[in-house]
């Protein structure tokens, strides 16, 4: 690969999200916000959204687009994985159990990170004021807190060292 060629993917890579963000701020510029009180813990898009007095038909729309085309991501992710781990099943025990170390990792780190954004999805579009409060508060945290703590637990668990600390630690407590 050129260095061309990887200045073209940066630069998409880059310029993609920041049209997505660029049309989101645009949509929302032009709503009458009617109220100030936002019932999470910090302010996403959406709860500026439900605060609007305007019709928000063309935010939902771009929203629920917008999460089904990173949706479709997530979806060729996992089938990437699925193809790898297809193919490496089918070679001896020691590529097996290689593969297995390299993609559980990942993939737990994956299916962590949409989880976070389901919960998060599902908490601004859905009325959750018949969820307990404490559950509500848990959730919203999920993303800013256990999502991100999660990962360099996971990574770290694959060195012997942390391994054996993190197993000393669990079953001394039992």
């Amino acid at each position: 690969m050129t260095s061309r060629n990887i200045a073209v993917l940066i630069t998409l890579m880059w310029f993609i999200p920041v049209i997505a963000i660029l049309i989101v701020f645009s949509l929302n510029a032009r709503l009458t916000i009617c109220s100030t009180i936002i019932e999470r813990l910090y302010c996403d898009n959406f709860s500026v959204v439900k605060l609007a007095c305007d019709d928000t038909t063309v935010n939902n729309i771009y929203g629920l687009t917008y999460t089904t085309c990173v949706f479709g991501v997530f979806l060729l992710i996992l089938y990437t994985y699925i193809k790898i781990l297809l193919v490496i099943f089918s070679g001896s025990k020691k590529s097996r159990q290689k593969a297995v170390s390299t993609c559980t990792p990942h993939l737990a780190s994956l299916l962590n990170f949409s989880c976070g954004c389901f919960l998060e999805a599902i908490q601004s579009r859905f009325n959750m004021n018949g969820v307990p409060i404490l559950l509500r508060i848990f959730l919203s945290l999920y993303f800013l807190i256990c999502q991100p703590g999660f990962n360099p637990v996971v990574y770290g668990l694959t060195l012997t060292k942390i391994r054996i600390i993190c197993k000393n630690l669990v079953f001394r407590q039992i």
